[in-house]
């Protein structure tokens, strides 16, 4: 019996896992944004040597890219600080959003002419990502709007980056070691406001160690059996996954305006990944790297 829908639930909810954690750390006030990043990336540098040392060793070459590791990390900041002042399902569809509408586009510019459905679905996408941020009552704080919408292309880039990489566990374990240094270098610069509890410092191991570094193992399992079209449909669910664990575990309220973008931007990609001409291949996120 196969074992993919297994894997890929559990990947998905360890994907929105990382946007409660984050949200459930910063809202508490146990843990700065940037200790939060670094002690993520640390753990998730970790758990990845750790499994790839205990896996079948991989004749695929990895090769080392401190660009790539630069996205990483461009990517875990800007999603750590925008969790400040974000609600977890409406971080959660900027960044699922902006990841997308960058691989989408970049596939569109390497393919034949899209179809009129295709650009429909893209509109329908940007539209809803800019009605959630418009000024309003109910509009999310544009910084950390525009943090997490910067998170997202640079995890898009990062994704793109890895397409065709042969090792993908090996080359992302890779990716996450050297982002060290830039770790490093955040914790200096920031040292005077860094503040660290406990409880803060467990949620953001547990946002590294399982919801990144397992979280992506698991998500390797299930691209086994998956189809990259399916692949990229199942991770709609992912900012609906993280609105319900704010609503269950934060309290967060769900507004109108959350609800009707939503609509708009997952059912515009949705629409966008079922009617591919034939040039067109849009990767699933991380189904390279990630």
């Amino acid at each position: 019996m196969s074992r993919t829908p297994l894997y890929t639930t559990l990947a998905l909810i360890a994907f929105a896992a990382n946007s409660v954690l984050c949200r459930l750390a910063l809202s508490r006030g146990v843990i700065d944004p940037a200790s939060f990043s670094a002690v993520r990336l640390l753990a998730g540098a970790g758990t990845l040597a750790v499994v790839v040392r205990a896996s079948a060793p991989s004749r695929a070459p990895v090769t080392p890219s401190w660009a790539s590791a630069a996205l990483l990390f461009l990517y875990a900041v800007p999603f750590s600080f925008a969790y400040t002042s974000l609600s977890a399902g409406t971080g959660a569809l900027l960044l699922f959003g902006a990841v997308q509408a960058t691989m989408i586009l970049a596939s569109l510019r390497r393919s034949e002419r899209p179809r009129a459905a295709q650009w429909l679905g893209l509109a329908s996408a940007f539209g809803g990502l800019t009605y959630l941020v418009l000024p309003g009552v109910t509009a999310p704080s544009p910084r950390g709007a525009a943090l997490m919408l910067l998170a997202g292309v640079a995890w898009g880039l990062y994704t793109l980056r890895g397409r065709g990489v042969s090792n993908p566990l090996g080359q992302t374990a890779s990716n996450f070691a050297r982002t060290i240094p830039m770790i490093l270098a955040i914790t200096l610069v920031g040292y005077g406001g860094l503040h660290l509890q406990l409880d803060g410092v467990l949620l953001a191991l547990l946002s590294g160690a399982l919801a990144s570094g397992l979280g992506y193992v698991l998500w390797y399992q299930a691209l086994a059996g998956l189809s990259k079209i399916a692949a990229s449909i199942v991770q709609l669910a992912v900012p609906i996954l993280a609105a319900a664990g704010g609503i269950a575990i934060l309290g967060e309220q769900v507004t109108l305006r959350l609800l009707l973008a939503s609509l708009f931007v997952l059912g515009g990609i949705s629409l966008v990944l079922v009617t591919r001409p034939g040039g067109l291949t849009t990767p699933a996120i991380g189904s390279d790297q990630r």
